[in-house]
């Protein structure tokens, strides 16, 4: 016997708790549905940290649009809920002269998203970071960092103030569209089966996966999931930059970068790596690709300086050497089943995004 539930949402990283508390907020029953023991255990809590000002994405695409909405919204909300976030602002660099004319394509495209940037020469950026070498760079002033677990949990203790409920260690394991909803079967120490009219899968790297197993989902509709993984290495000693220093950015990433956690840890990366596993290890091997990159922009980096940190899984859309993928949300229209919304390829920006991704997502469902 499936048990009613007006709103299921499946997944407990960022997006899924975002999505959650809009819903939530609304007036809508809400539970949601999380595999593992905690909230944001995957990609959620294996990236930089970083509030991005949205200056790389193509005009018109969501990752624009809803990156720029989701930087503002996410500074009035970490202010308002007490939440630690910085904006220390960033600096994008052309490493010598013949990234001039990139650096300056790269300022007209974000005049055309709406974005002001800085243009800085060689000897203004030696003002602002005597460490970095370059030709000259980019300063991006609404640029910043957040506590994402703090943010997380602030996330889900709005939810839960406005009625919604999380079960944690309670895995989809498959679906079906009837006459009265969607009924998923959820695994877990007690398998149950719920029915509910709204469905919204936050899933990340597993959404392709519950996609297929629900019978009724459009399969054409289903875009294919490549794993790029991203290592980090931690800088022993003082940090060299006081601003998040970044390269200009490539087809898959935007390059091997310099951040800063809250408490003032320096650390480099993600670097890229296409792989065919969801394995966290962070290789020592990658050590000299990191030495090698840094050093073109930081010279004085000493022997010995990084040690491994942690590593993240992007949910691409996209293969190996193809151009950047948008997001991907899709509703009843696209998945073929009524009441069934769900979200692919949400990586960078996808953190920043998240709460005009949820203010986007609730719109349509309402």
């Amino acid at each position: 016997m499936a048990e009613h539930i007006d709103c299921v949402v499946i997944g407990a990283g960022v997006i899924g708790l975002a999505v959650s508390r809009a819903l939530a907020m609304a007036g809508r029953d809400v539970i949601i549905l999380e595999s593992e023991d905690a909230i944001g255990m995957a990609t959620s809590s294996r990236n930089s940290e970083v509030i991005h000002a949205g200056i790389y994405y193509p005009v018109g695409s969501l990752k624009a649009r809803l990156c720029i909405e989701g930087r503002k919204k996410m500074y009035d909300f970490c202010q308002s809920h007490g939440v630690n976030a910085k904006k220390i602002t960033k600096l994008v660099f052309a490493a010598d002269d013949t990234e001039i004319d990139q650096l300056k394509a790269l300022q007209d495209h974000a005049v055309m998203l709406g974005v002001t940037l800085d243009w800085l020469d060689a000897k203004q950026v030696r003002q602002l970071e005597p460490n970095l070498k370059c030709s000259a760079a980019l300063l991006s002033p609404d640029s910043g960092i957040v506590d994402s677990h703090g943010f997380m949990l602030a996330l889900q203790g709005d939810a839960e103030a406005h009625g919604a409920t999380i079960a944690f260690k309670s895995t989809v394991t498959s679906g079906v569209s009837e006459d009265d909803g969607i009924h998923l079967t959820v695994g877990g120490s007690e398998a149950m089966v719920l029915c509910s009219s709204t469905i919204v899968n936050c899933a990340g790297l597993g959404a392709q996966m519950i996609s297929h197993a629900i019978a009724g989902v459009d399969g054409g509709s289903i875009p294919p999931l490549h794993y790029a993984k991203g290592s980090y290495f931690y800088l022993s000693g003082k940090a060299p930059f006081s601003r998040l220093i970044y390269p200009l950015p490539g087809t898959a990433s935007l390059g091997l970068h310099y951040t800063l956690d809250m408490a003032g840890q320096a650390r480099f990366g993600p670097d890229i790596e296409w792989t065919d596993s969801l394995s966290y290890e962070v290789s020592l091997e990658r050590a000299d690709q990191f030495y090698d990159a840094i050093r073109m922009y930081w010279p004085d980096l000493p022997d010995g300086a990084l040690r491994p940190g942690y590593a993240g899984i992007r949910p691409k859309l996209q293969a190996r050497g193809e151009p950047m993928h948008d997001f991907e949300i899709q509703g009843p229209q696209e998945t073929g089943i009524r009441g069934y919304w769900t979200l692919y390829g949400i990586e960078s920006p996808g953190l920043t995004s998240s709460l005009a991704i949820a203010d986007y997502l609730a719109e349509q469902i309402l």
